[in-house]
């Protein structure tokens, strides 16, 4: 009898004592929720909203056929029809190659560059040196695109054509068409090189110059300095820089759009979508094919994003320092 009384008395005390402890980290939680409230709010609204929005209409096949109204649920038919399309292996290389090579040789390879360059020459040297790479972003697309057609057009018009194939007694072309492919990487890699040359060198400026001159007094080289002190400090920018522009290259089809418009083998995964679902010869809009094809870009890019993290362990980057007691 003692000990069920005992026992209804713990019981009737934890309550309230775990509704205390409820509202206590309740009440920890109120003033960090407060503060992220706003960044909430708009990755809720502009990015689990349109997802949740394109995962459905995906399922649909909506089109200019059927109307806002009139669609039928279809469920994963067009995921279906993705795999059995026989445009899909051409594009997905092409998507691949495009990635690949922009990414590697322009939008990481030569943005670190052209940041350890810029930052081991006098600092108004360096300055210029950025301000002239950072021209293309400045410039509108479609006056970008122009530039890049002038220089590769057919002689007398081309700039390469006519100043570097034909004094060399090499037939001229139009290099736009015949070389399709290299002018999307170069033209992609010069714009999207810029942002990470920015981040790149922020990140390098940052680094305590007493690491240096300590890499200096051991007497590092320059590719010591770099491949021991200035690689592992940069690890974060490293990648943000990869995961964001692998990302924005998934989904960047603007220039490829200008340039090509996905003829000789361009046309990548997301100006297929664009395609379409918005612009097509036929003028049938397949808003649901194409948004499940948008939907498969998503995928990937959460699943690289993911590799990514691991690559870099980003757990080891986000952990807090450790503080030796003496």
């Amino acid at each position: 009898m003692g000990v069920s009384r005992a026992s209804t008395s713990v019981s009737t005390a934890a309550v309230p004592r775990g509704r205390a402890g409820l509202r206590d980290v309740l009440r920890r939680m109120s003033v960090p929720l407060l503060f992220m409230s706003p960044a909430l709010v708009l990755t809720v609204v502009f990015f689990f909203a349109p997802v949740v929005i394109l995962l459905a209409i995906s399922m649909t096949n909506m089109s200019t056929a059927t109307g806002l109204s009139n669609y039928q649920w279809i469920g994963l038919d067009n995921y279906s029809l993705i795999l059995r399309h026989p445009s899909t292996p051409t594009n997905l290389w092409a998507t691949i190659r495009y990635v690949v090579f922009t990414l590697t040789l322009f939008n990481v390879g030569a943005a670190l560059v052209v940041a350890l360059l810029s930052t081991h020459v006098p600092r108004r040297a360096g300055f210029i040196f950025r301000a002239l790479w950072l021209l293309p972003r400045l410039t509108p697309s479609v006056v970008y695109i122009m530039m890049w057609k002038f220089i590769g057009a057919d002689a007398p018009y081309g700039i390469i054509s006519r100043y570097l194939l034909s004094p060399l007694g090499l037939p001229s072309s139009n290099l736009t068409t015949t070389e399709p492919f290299l002018f999307v990487i170069l033209t992609n890699g010069f714009l999207g090189a810029s942002f990470g040359m920015i981040v790149f060198t922020s990140a390098i400026e940052s680094i305590p110059k007493d690491y240096m001159m300590a890499a200096l007094v051991d007497g590092c080289t320059a590719w010591q300095r770099i491949r021991y002190v200035i690689l592992p400090m940069i690890r974060w920018p490293l990648l943000f820089v990869t995961t964001y522009q692998t990302l924005s290259l998934l989904t960047s089809y603007e220039q490829i759009l200008l340039l090509t418009d996905g003829a000789g083998g361009t046309e990548v995964w997301a100006l297929w979508s664009y395609h379409r679902a918005l612009n097509n010869y036929w003028g049938n809009f397949q808003w649901g094919f194409g948004a499940a094809l948008a939907m498969l870009l998503v995928v990937i890019g959460i699943v690289m994003s993911v590799i990514y993290m691991r690559f870099f362990r980003f757990g080891d980057l986000i952990q807090e320092p450790r503080i030796e007691a003496l």
